[in-house]
């Protein structure tokens, strides 16, 4: 390893100390992440050429421009994406549309709502994807719990349940999408196979964490968002909710059918559920005129795009394209072939290390770099719905649970009710670790006794 390459990986894991300890430093994690983007690539840049052999003499500034651009494209698709998402479920939320659904899931037993929200989340993550199942729940849990400690357990709850429940499903993640479309699982093949260790990835955490929970809900005041809502008929509300609900399990069909990027698809969504609430707030206005207020004008997208967490937003292209600096130097794939050499044979530990990496470094190039550095093969644990691919896909998704920067729902949890890494990795990590092992059991078990 040259001296440059360990000057990039040493800039990387600072700076990833620093947004571990963002409760002890008041430093926002974003402004580290966007200076870890900015100093790992300007390292990069004193000798490309040794990383990309195109980029000699008057050309190099040209390549390395390109290289970056390409990175940053496929972070935009992300960015895209949740910027979309998060826009869409913030107007359904202002315009009342969860309003039923958080009547349907009200309960005044703690437990009752731990289970509630578990299995709902999970089921919702496998059909949406993770981080937008992470988003819808987070709206409803503001409008059922009030005290923020128990809130702030049932949000753990969420981003473990959205990461299991994303695992099985060859739409419900990123990189079971990733291995889907490469051909390496299918879709059959993952849901029958991995559904029942993802649920128990799920189910044990949810127990662990129900223990903490006591006593009597106390209910959030939700009287102020119910008259705010009231601009709107319940119709129009119910007809917001289908709309931005509906619109984003359509989100995976669209890609299907069209083969264009998932953001594109919430693009869709977003400017239909606009033109429809502009039209919506017009009638109002025109039936209204003379004592109409300015309360529409708050709730619709051209005010909610105001209300996007940037933080978060930046934090996401930050760390992303840190990652994918230390992708580009190669230093995710010598990790990888490390680990195969290591462990040669044994499959289970490969994988297994490879999904708790996955909670420190973005799950999308430790994947994408397995798929480069393993040939798919016609027999064996590498074939098609394969040992290694299934596990890689079970623990790629299930890993991100362990810390909550190791995965895109945890990121948006983590911004909307501005949970520490601190509380996370002292309360959280080492339950979801034990769901995580038991889902990989119970995956052994399967594949020695049943398939």
């Amino acid at each position: 390893m040259s001296t440059l390459t360990i000057c990039i990986v040493t800039v990387f894991i600072i700076g990833y100390f620093f947004i571990a300890i963002e409760s002890v430093t008041k430093i926002n994690k974003a402004a580290i992440a966007l200076l870890m983007f900015v100093v790992t690539w300007t390292l990069f840049m004193i000798a490309p050429e040794a990383y990309l052999p195109a980029a000699i003499g008057e050309l190099k500034a040209s390549v390395v421009a390109t290289e970056i651009e390409r990175h940053l494209g496929s972070t935009a698709t992300t960015l895209f994406f949740l910027m979309g998402a998060m826009t869409i479920v913030e107007l359904v939320d202002q315009n009342g549309g969860f309003n039923f659904v958080r009547d349907t899931l009200q309960t005044k037993s703690k437990r009752g709502l731990l289970w509630r929200i578990a299995f709902m989340t999970f089921i919702l993550s496998a059909i949406l994807d993770n981080l937008t199942t992470s988003i819808v729940m987070i709206m409803i849990l503001r409008k059922l719990v009030a005290d923020k400690k128990d809130r702030m357990i049932y949000a753990a709850l969420v981003i473990i349940s959205a990461n299991s429940g994303g695992a099985f499903s060859p739409i419900g993640d990123v990189t079971t999408i990733m291995l889907w479309n490469k051909g390496v699982i299918t879709a059959a093949g993952v849901i029958s196979e991995i559904f029942i260790p993802s649920l128990i990835s799920m189910v044990l955490p949810a127990y662990i964490l129900s223990l903490s929970l006591k006593g009597e809900l106390v209910p959030a005041d939700n009287t102020g968002a119910i008259e705010e809502s009231s601009d709107l008929s319940e119709s129009q509300r119910k007809s917001i909710f289908f709309l931005g609900v509906g619109g984003l399990i359509f989100v995976p069909i669209f890609k299907t059918i069209t083969h264009l990027p998932p953001f594109v698809g919430i693009l869709l969504v977003l400017s239909v559920l606009w033109t429809t609430t502009e039209l919506f707030y017009m009638r109002i206005h025109q039936e209204n005129e003379d004592t109409a207020d300015n309360r529409g004008t708050q709730k619709r997208v051209s005010k909610m795009l105001s209300r996007i967490d940037m933080d978060t937003i930046l934090f996401f292209l930050g760390i992303l394209m840190a990652v994918a600096c230390l992708e580009t130097i190669g230093v995710l794939t010598m990790l990888g072939k490390g680990l195969d050499v290591a462990f040669e044979g044994n499959h289970y530990l490969v994988t297994g290390i490879i999904g708790v990496l996955s909670s420190i470094v973005d799950n999308v190039p430790l994947v994408a770099g397995c798929m480069g550095m393993y040939p798919v093969q016609a027999v064996g644990d590498m074939a098609v719905d394969g040992i290694f691919w299934q596990l890689l896909a079970y623990c790629a998704g299930v890993g991100g649970s362990m810390l909550i920067i190791g995965s895109a729902a945890g990121v948006v949890v983590m911004g909307l009710e501005k949970i520490t890494f601190g509380w996370y990795m002292k309360k959280v990590t080492w339950i979801a670790f034990v769901g995580y092992v038991a889902g990989i059991g119970c995956y052994w078990v399967e594949k020695t006794f049943l398939f």
